[in-house]
């Protein structure tokens, strides 16, 4: 189906705009900032839900393409297009952005247009980084999302938000500085930033010497990112001092890039040094399942727990990205959007408990699904889905992953099967201490149910984890054959389509 208008500039600049006019609006209100941003944000989830609805997944390749130049003498151009692993993460970023304002409207009471103007800019920017095809507005847009989160965690953050803030921006700068340079090395080899002239002549023109040293650079940006181990320091501290609709985003989207960034660049690009370093990464990767699954298991701290759940399931990421098989990488796909699902209900769960009791104390809670069985419900499902139960979304990608890796390497894929183990013993554990065990605290007995809008939230993504898991063709439909060709791409050279 054409499209008559740039469908993909519109999601982009939709929010930005939206920001730009709310910036003089006065309101005694502080519902109106947040009704604002919602309005904005829905209707670009709408026009997203439009774009996966007419993107022709049979056909696959990037469509929706649109080209501006910038500079007449060189040919670096805003240029963005999408595929199917791209607009199924704008999806994924267009549904949690109107869910962070509607959780949100309680609690954040103070520099709530500023609040709303952060979250919209994030949309943006994250937005243009899925879609871009210039390698350089690419950078522009994935370094920009700092300053907006930098923000959010720094001003709305908890009682150490101001060193989370500093951490969390200064990690994933450091990195970024290697990115720039790849870039400019790059650029002054081939004169171009182009993604898909340079995914067809890299391979070609950088022998695997060359290759490897530009895939170190790319690394240390897409690494802390994700975050790996062992650059997975930052996100802890930025899990549990964000506000809730921060660590939504955070875990939902932000970290993605990194993963996107690995499958966008670093595989086309450089083939031959994806090969080279597979084994590093399975290493790097099955640590970080282990240790990211008994770090959890011994936190106090609800909101800390997942986090370190959510280093673990980037893990199965990184692992089946890297095992360059069609398996691997097609689950890595389908994992990113379900960690994407899974992780934000999960810290809205643990929001939606500290909103009422002013504590993430695991040993202060307890006794929850006795006051509020729908909600007990909810994060039932959530937990489920977290320790990937067969039915859920969170099996699909865990399980496609380990067969991807199994093919190449049989004792990663076990090590990494007894990190699904793992990671059922902590979460299971987490929610029967939270919501089954003996009350503990006064103010759980005047606990109330979720109410219409909160309950609401959790449907919705708990609908999404469940649907997937029945039907992950709905999703995997849209990056299956880019998959294929993306791993017979790697392993044999052949003409990436």
């Amino acid at each position: 189906m054409n499209i008559n208008f740039d469908i993909l500039s519109v999601l982009i600049f939709l929010p930005l705009i939206s920001a730009i006019f709310l910036l003089p609006l006065k309101a005694k209100n502080t519902l109106f900032y947040f009704s604002y941003g919602c309005f904005f944000s829905v209707i670009n989830f709408l026009l997203s839900v439009f774009a996966i609805i007419v993107y022709d997944w049979r056909k696959g390749g990037f469509q929706f393409q649109s080209i501006f130049k910038i500079f007449a003498e060189t040919d670096i151009k805003y240029f963005v297009g999408v595929d199917g692993l791209a607009i199924t993460m704008i999806f994924l970023t267009t549904l949690l952005t109107p869910i962070c304002f509607i959780i949100s409207y309680k609690t954040i009471v103070k520099r709530t247009k500023e609040f709303v103007i952060a979250f919209l800019l994030i949309e943006a920017l994250v937005i243009g980084a899925f879609s871009s095809l210039d390698l350089l507005f690419f950078y522009i847009f994935f370094e920009a999302t700092l300053i907006p989160m930098f923000l959010v965690i720094g001003i709305w953050g908890g009682e150490n938000r101001v060193y989370a803030s500093y951490k969390f921006f200064i990690y994933t700068l450091a990195g970024s500085v290697f990115f720039l340079i790849g870039i400019i090395l790059i650029f002054l080899f081939t004169k171009t930033t182009d993604v898909i002239i340079l995914t067809k002549t890299l391979r070609e023109l950088f022998p695997l010497n060359y290759q490897v040293a530009l895939f170190a650079l790319f690394f240390a940006s897409f690494a802390i990112k994700v975050p790996m181990f062992p650059f997975h320091t930052w996100l802890p501290d930025a899990h549990v001092q964000a506000p809730t609709a921060g660590s939504v985003i955070l875990a939902g989207i932000l970290i993605k890039l990194g993963a996107f960034g690995f499958l966008r660049f670093s595989l086309p690009f450089f083939p031959l040094a994806s090969q080279y370093f597979a084994d590093t990464i399975f290493i790097l990767s099955v640590i970080a399942i282990i240790y990211g699954s008994f770090v959890a298991l011994m936190q106090e701290d609800m909101k800390k727990m997942i986090a370190y759940s959510s280093v673990a399931h980037m893990g199965f990421v990184t692992m089946g990205i890297f095992s360059l098989t069609h398996q691997g990488i097609e689950g890595a796909i389908f994992q990113m959007i379900s960690h994407g699902v899974i992780s934000s209900a999960l810290f809205i769960c643990v929001g939606f408990i500290y909103d009422r009791l002013h504590t993430k104390k695991i040993a202060d809670l307890g006794g929850i699904a006795s006051k509020m069985p729908n909600f007990a419900l909810m994060a039932m499902i959530f937990t489920l889905g977290s320790v990937g139960l067969p039915g859920t979304s969170g099996f699909v990608g865990e399980f496609l992953t380990i067969i991807g890796v199994f093919k190449v390497n049989k004792f990663i894929a076990l090590l990494a099967g007894l990190g699904v183990i793992f990671g059922a013993c902590y979460m299971l554990w987490l929610y029967k201490r939270v919501w089954f065990s003996e009350i503990h605290n006064k103010k759980i007995e005047e606990l109330r149910d979720l109410d219409f809008c909160e309950f609401l939230v959790l449907l919705l993504l708990a609908i999404m984890v469940i649907a997937l898991g029945i039907f992950p063709s709905l999703m995997s439909n849209f990056f299956s054959e880019q998959s294929a060709q993306l791993s017979i791409f790697v392993n044999t050279l052949t003409p990436l389509k």
